[in-house]
């Protein structure tokens, strides 16, 4: 098959590899019909990164199953599939909670099956494969992954109906939470420094959308919640201005809220200056949020996958 193998300047080349073949008797070969680029890809575009030289990369895709293993019994070859990436060893103490975004060796594992989207084609256990309805296409599918990021960060949260809830960065991630916030009937503010994101964020039913390199966005999230901050923040930008995004959220947020850190840190050491007596005085939680999992006894991806089966 052919696959886009990362290269030592951290570019990609079209090479022809060796197609992965079923391991297990409850495995499915799946072809690829549609992957996305999230936003770690594009960290990781021509950056030197030696640990993926030579390796398949890319996490949110769609496909069709092509061939099963023996013991598969919810799919069949033909049907059309989401496929969830984040899959743990299986075998330690997160993993056994069901915890899978939490396992220690959740990329190497990850990495060698499931999370290998630019490819014609991966492998994978059953349980991580989501027949479609006819309805949604490859391309909608391939957006779960993200709706699933933001599930799992507004379960954390606990946001409930009329929340003032203040977002932080309009990308996919950022959209993704506004969009579940306002189905979950919460008030939303969100803020970004491109114009065209908050015109989709506004097209998605976001109550104010602010230009915050053109306004105080401190004020106005305080403002917008009645001169008291934000009941829910959520830092959804992430990267290399997450040492500005997170102290903003912090000044966002009203005495005795929480801040939902979605957006992803940088590999290694972040000096990020907070003022903690303010926060520690105010109990305002800091809530880290890795991925997706399980949520009680559902799959955050499976209810994604719901959510888009009702939206179409």
């Amino acid at each position: 098959m052919k696959a886009a193998l990362k290269t030592a300047d951290g570019r990609f080349t079209i090479e022809e590899v060796e197609t992965p073949k079923i391991s297990a008797p409850d495995w499915v070969l799946a072809r690829v019909r549609f992957a996305g680029i999230c936003g770690t890809d594009l960290r990781h575009w021509e950056k030197l990164d030696e640990h993926l030289h030579c390796r398949i990369v890319g996490h949110e895709l769609a496909g069709e199953v092509v061939e099963v293993g023996e013991a598969v019994t919810r799919l069949a070859s033909g049907d059309r599939v989401v496929i969830e990436t984040v899959l743990g060893c299986g075998h330690c103490d997160w993993c056994r909670a069901r915890q899978d975004n939490l396992c220690p060796d959740l990329y190497p594992t990850r990495t060698e099956s499931v999370a290998r989207a630019y490819a014609e084609f991966l492998v994978g256990p059953e349980h991580k494969f989501y027949k479609l309805p006819d309805q949604v296409g490859f391309d909608d599918a391939a957006l779960i992954d993200t709706y699933s990021v933001c599930l799992h960060a507004q379960h954390l949260s606990g946001l409930t109906i009329n929340d003032k809830v203040a977002i932080i960065g309009a990308g996919p991630i950022g959209l993704g939470q506004l969009m579940l916030a306002k189905a979950s009937g919460a008030d939303v503010i969100i803020f970004d420094t491109v114009d065209h994101s908050l015109a989709m964020a506004r097209e998605l039913g976001a109550d104010e959308a602010v230009n915050s390199s053109m306004a105080d966005p401190v004020a106005a999230a305080i403002a917008f919640a009645g001169g008291r901050g934000a009941d829910l923040v959520f830092e959804c930008a992430g990267g290399p201005s997450m040492p500005t995004t997170l102290p903003l959220a912090t000044k966002m947020a009203r005495r005795g809220s929480k801040v939902v850190i979605v957006g992803g840190f940088e590999e290694g050491e972040t000096s990020i200056a907070l003022e903690w007596q303010q926060i520690q005085k105010s109990e305002i939680q800091l809530i880290p949020s890795a991925s997706f999992a399980m949520h009680g006894i559902y799959r955050s991806r499976g209810r994604c996958s719901s959510l888009s089966r009702a939206a179409s």
